[in-house]
């Protein structure tokens, strides 16, 4: 593809990825959890179809309904953007969904709780079905000797744009007295201007690329449905996946509640929580660099597992000894978490391509991306459950540790029976 191609494919990370750090990690889950206390009625709960809910688990059990929403949707999307759509157009219709329902986030007021998660389900599952198809555009933008260095500057421009959203709504809401406005309408603009950045920066470039990508044979619906099926026969890979399924659900449900566990439970001001999710953006980079290296002197599996470890005890940490109203103890735990996320994003997904086929990476990597995004509802689910039974953001945190602990066992068990290193 052209250079406009590649351009607009590391746009999309820097538009994108302010979805995530703006709207996922820091604003909405507290704003929503604030309008649902005060919208829950004498009983203490909502009600969606006659279900109660508590007003603190709204938003995980949102999280965890669109992820799932996801996993149904993703064979389709895979098929729509290798078939007859391209992968051009299932990014662009998944942004305009997405944008839109970000925008619409502007108007959830107090009273409007339940609308709100509504308006964030659409959201997310259009922003994680536009990244099926965004992956996929990788061996469409660079060559197979030069993917490793596009898909580094992908996620590098993507920290660096969705940073730099987050430290402008950071300064909005810093300076909301002096520019007459109350903290939910900072709030509110904040979660609209997520929506307009992911807009223009997909729109702008993508419409000056071709409409047609070049399509390779035998990718799409039935490929992904062959892949499984090699891959139920192969157990060093099924092992792994496993493995992965795991330990990426309880990362995932650790950044995506970690905004939400900081105002609640440790009555943290959201300036604060802003400033340490800017830490990770930066952080997050060094991480995947330095266990990248560390994996060359011993291994990366080994490696891999030093990271799970050090999450477990951040969890272990957070839970019994992180003492509340402490920035600088949270500045402290999220540059950790940076560290360890960075590295164990970055050594998973490198051992995955030294134990896949050689010629087929783009079929098991779409399996790869079914495994990251399909079960990613369960971590909310179990988080949502027990912060409902408990009453406690501690004890709902700690519950998340089973993922990290069956992970580990899966990829002990995969590294027993399989040498992985690097020159697998």
């Amino acid at each position: 593809m052209t250079s406009q191609s590649r351009f607009a494919w590391y746009m999309y990370d820097w538009a994108s990825s302010a979805f995530t750090t703006t709207v996922i990690t820091v604003f909405l889950g507290p704003y929503l959890t604030s309008i649902a206390l005060a919208e829950a009625g004498q009983s203490g709960l909502l009600y969606a179809f006659g279900i109660p809910i508590a007003p603190q688990s709204l938003f995980p059990y949102a999280v965890s309904t669109s992820v799932f929403m996801q996993f149904l949707l993703l064979p389709l999307i895979g098929y729509a953007s290798d078939g007859p759509l391209g992968k051009r157009f299932v990014i662009l219709f998944c942004t305009a969904i997405g944008a839109l329902a970000t925008i619409g986030m502007y108007w959830i007021e107090a009273g409007l709780a339940m609308q709100g998660a509504v308006l964030f389900i659409i959201a997310n599952g259009a922003y994680g079905s536009s990244i099926v198809a965004y992956n996929a555009m990788l061996n469409d933008v660079a060559d197979h000797d030069d993917r490793d260095r596009v898909s580094s500057r992908g996620f590098a421009i993507g920290y660096a744009g969705g940073g730099l959203l987050l430290l402008l709504n950071l300064a909005l809401y810093i300076s909301k007295e002096s520019l007459g406005m109350d903290s939910g309408h900072a709030v509110r603009i904040a979660l609209a201007s997520a929506g307009l950045w992911w807009a223009i920066f997909t729109f702008v470039p993508f419409l000056n690329i071709p409409k047609r990508e070049k399509k390779q044979k035998g990718e799409g619906l039935f490929a992904s449905l062959s892949t499984l099926k090699q891959i139920i026969h192969q157990p060093k890979i099924l092992l792994f996946l496993i493995a992965f399924l795991l330990f990426n659900d309880g990362i995932q449900t650790v950044i995506s509640m970690a905004a939400q566990f900081g105002s609640e439970e440790l009555q943290l001001p959201l300036e604060t929580l802003q400033i340490a999710i800017l830490l990770v953006q930066i952080i997050a980079v060094f991480g995947a660099l330095m266990f990248g290296r560390l994996a060359q002197s011993s291994s990366a599996l080994g490696m891999l597992m030093v990271s799970l470890f050090l999450w477990m005890s951040i969890i272990i940490y957070a839970y019994g000894f992180l003492p509340p109203g402490s920035s600088i103890h949270f500045y402290v735990l999220s540059g950790i978490i940076a560290l360890v996320l960075g590295g164990s994003q970055s050594l998973a997904r490198s051992i995955f391509s030294k134990i896949i086929p050689s010629g087929s990476e783009s079929r098991y990597f779409g399996i790869y991306e079914l495994t990251d995004r399909g079960s990613s509802w369960l971590g909310p689910l179990l988080f949502g459950i027990s912060l409902q039974i408990s009453g406690s953001y501690r004890s709902a945190l700690l519950a998340l540790i089973v993922f990290f602990v069956s992970g580990i066992c899966f990829l002990l068990i995969f590294s027993r029976r399989y040498e992985v290193n690097q020159d697998s």
